[in-house]
């Protein structure tokens, strides 16, 4: 019996470490502006591009070049944003990947070689240097009368291309409380995960301080192990709850719904207005032997007026559920974008139980 009853819950509950997040153990965001050199002629305007040509001076001059202004005239450089994501705990010397777009009006970015970059942190201290060659994805190519362009020329990405040079001053082992995010903030979640945590500790270490927030309390048996007790925690299985929700994505016609969406008694008829224009030209020439006239193209116009006078009304009774919603649209013939005016029409008449969320 036991297994019986095991084998549901046991596929619709989660993990732990799949619905939250732990406080302080995230990624990092690194930024940072350089220069792409080596362009076959696909580099910005020195002309034009003002930032682009005071770079490149600066970065001459550190290395002991005086060009003149007028001197430096090159479609060969590129000004380009280095974006790379550190992960938690990265340690001095490892290495990741960046990802490079260009900033002014540069066609591509291939072939070309990012130039030391400095990358930085949201505390404005440096955490990562990039530097390597490039790998684009995209290509354009250009003739008189033609363009093609395949892909973003104008963005590449180096893998391995920075180097940690600054590490995050977090110590997870010393800490005495730790703290979980949910992804999806929920009370009844969030008190089911610290039920099931105590349960396995065997004390009253965790307590859900919000909707998503729970906080713990390292047991004595884990102090300076930290690592062992998530490591402990994350398998654990929970069932969790949400609130019942519509999704609707009005540009694709793409509508979402959870199974706890439930309906008051409503009544729902839907009646399409179509109205169908042809436009038939035709043309009009002059009889035969006649003295004046000539060929002109007359206009011939079908407007045709449809009601949809087969749509039928549907009465859907209080607390059903989503799969009689969907079957009672169908049978009216309601395709996905006469749904979403449906769903909300139905949400503001109060039948509707379940949070509408219009991407």
């Amino acid at each position: 019996m036991a297994s019986m009853l095991g084998a549901p819950f046991a596929e619709a509950s989660s993990r732990i470490k799949d619905i939250v997040q732990f406080e302080s153990v995230r990624d990092n965001m690194l930024v940072g502006y350089g220069l792409v050199v080596g362009l076959d002629g696909t580099g910005d305007s020195l002309k034009d591009g003002q930032f682009t040509k005071q770079s490149l001076q600066s970065m001459l001059n550190r290395l002991g070049v005086k060009p003149t202004a007028a001197g430096l005239d090159s479609k060969n450089v590129a000004a380009v944003m280095v974006t790379a994501t550190m992960p938690p705990f990265s340690r001095r010397g490892a290495r990741i990947d960046v990802t490079v777009s260009a900033l002014g009006d540069s066609k591509s970015l291939l072939g070309g070689t990012l130039l030391v970059t400095p990358l930085l942190g949201a505390d404005g201290a440096v955490y990562a240097v990039a530097q390597g060659q490039l790998a684009v994805g995209g290509f354009a190519a250009a003739g008189a009368g033609q363009t093609v362009t395949k892909g973003v020329p104008t963005s590449g990405r180096i893998a391995s291309g920075a180097i940690i040079e600054r590490e995050v001053g977090f110590k997870l082992n010393s800490l005495k409380q730790v703290k979980l995010n949910l992804r999806n903030p929920d009370f009844t979640t969030s008190r089911r995960i610290s039920q099931a945590i105590n349960a396995f500790l065997g004390t009253a270490a965790a307590h859900p301080t919000d909707p998503s927030t729970v906080d713990i309390d390292v047991p004595k048996a884990y102090a300076k192990n930290v690592v062992g007790l998530l490591t402990d925690i994350e398998q654990l299985r929970i069932q969790p709850d949400q609130q019942a929700r519509v999704v609707i994505d009005e540009q694709t016609g793409t509508i979402v719904m959870g199974e706890n969406v439930r309906l008051s008694t409503v009544a729902i008829a839907q009646g399409n207005l179509t109205v169908r224009i042809t436009e038939t030209p035709q043309v009009s020439q002059p009889g035969p032997f006649a003295q004046a006239g000539t060929t002109t193209t007359v206009p011939r116009t079908t407007i045709a007026v449809s009601q949809g006078k087969d749509k039928k009304m549907a009465v859907l009774p209080n607390g059903v559920t989503l799969q009689d919603l969907v079957n009672g649209l169908n049978a009216l013939g309601i395709g996905p974008r006469d749904l979403i005016t449906i769903l909300q029409a139905v949400k503001a008449a109060g039948a509707l139980q379940a949070k509408i969320e219009v991407m």
